[in-house]
């Protein structure tokens, strides 16, 4: 998070929210960069209490996040449900001390633990419930329509992250992604392959029991190609994994983990036409949004050597047009 940002979220802002939503005093801090999230409690149950800040995230978007999240709760799915607190509200404000603003919602502690790269779980039976349940969230997400007082989420080109050069000072990089989203933007769009979608489902952002995958922090969740959500978990799974160089790992491992996924989202949803010619398009597109948000959140003297590694790699993928792994040679 922004060190600026950091100055503001004092403890007469936390104990704000803590009243809002009826919250014990104490607290945990489980992560800050895009959003600052706590888990926190109510007498003795778990919540996750979330922070928003106005320079991430306006008020209304929150509100569209919150309201997508809890119909796919009322459908059955596997997600956290966003809470009123006590003033009915699913998204309350607070104006900080510089005029800006904190937004504040609290959900249900999902169920289950991540899953690390390195654990036993992380195998084809969680690669097939991991595809399950996206399959599952785009099949109902059909039936979504925001209420007429709700904002829609925002159309996956007005993300900030896609104007590179408002960050990145380097004409080679800012050229090469023109020239890409404008390809892009004509790929067909329709029911069956296009809508809403949660945009980052790595395994950081789910809790696996042994038996079900339940998905949270749809804070990225915009409209956009269903075949993304595919290509999302096995880009940050093989990034996590494997350095650039081994190949053939890479490779071995991407089919193996693509093959079950699939397998799994087909139990749910008819795949979209072309996901799979479409699949390095996405791949690509991740790693010009990656490459954009280190450069805004990370500022150039506190990068350790591997985000530097990473900034680099990512550029050279941008500027040659390769994906982070060869699709023909694991489909």
């Amino acid at each position: 998070m922004e060190k600026m940002i950091e100055k503001i979220l004092t403890e007469e802002v936390l104990s704000y929210f803590s009243e809002k939503f009826q919250l014990r005093n104490d607290r945990k801090k489980l992560g800050d960069f895009e959003n600052y999230v706590f888990e926190v409690y109510q007498d003795e149950t778990p919540y996750i209490l979330r922070l928003t800040h106005s320079s991430h995230r306006h008020e209304e978007e929150l509100h569209s996040e919150v309201d997508w999240l809890n119909f796919l709760f009322n459908n059955g799915l596997r997600v956290p449900k966003a809470h009123l607190s006590i003033d009915g509200n699913l998204v309350e404000s607070l104006i900080a001390s510089d005029g800006s603003s904190f937004h504040a919602s609290l959900f249900s502690k999902a169920e289950g633990k991540q899953v690390r790269f390195s654990d036993p779980e992380f195998s084809k039976k969680l690669f097939f419930k991991w595809g399950q349940m996206i399959g599952s969230m785009h099949r109902v997400t059909k039936k979504y329509t925001p209420e007429p007082n709700i904002k829609k989420r925002p159309n996956w080109d007005e993300d900030d992250l896609l104007d590179v050069g408002r960050y990145v000072q380097d004409k080679v990089v800012v050229d090469k992604v023109t020239e890409f989203l404008t390809e892009l933007n004509k790929l067909p769009k329709n029911n069956d392959n296009f809508g809403l979608i949660h945009n980052d489902i790595h395994s950081g952002n789910f809790f696996y029991n042994g038996k079900n995958v339940e998905v949270f922090d749809f804070d990225d969740s915009c409209y956009l190609w269903f075949a993304s959500d595919i290509a999302i978990p096995l880009y940050y799974s093989i990034l996590g994994r494997f350095p650039k160089e081994k190949y053939k790992e890479k490779e071995a491992f991407a089919k193996t983990f693509l093959h079950a996924f699939i397998d799994g989202y087909k139990v749910e949803n008819r795949l979209p036409a072309d996901w799979d010619k479409n699949l390095p398009l996405f791949f690509r597109l991740r790693d010009i949004t990656l490459y954009t948000v280190l450069h805004k959140k990370i500022m150039e003297e506190d990068r350790d050597e591997d985000v530097k590694s990473l900034i680099i790699e990512l550029r050279e993928r941008i500027v040659s047009g390769d994906s982070i792994v060869d699709v023909k040679n694991i489909l």
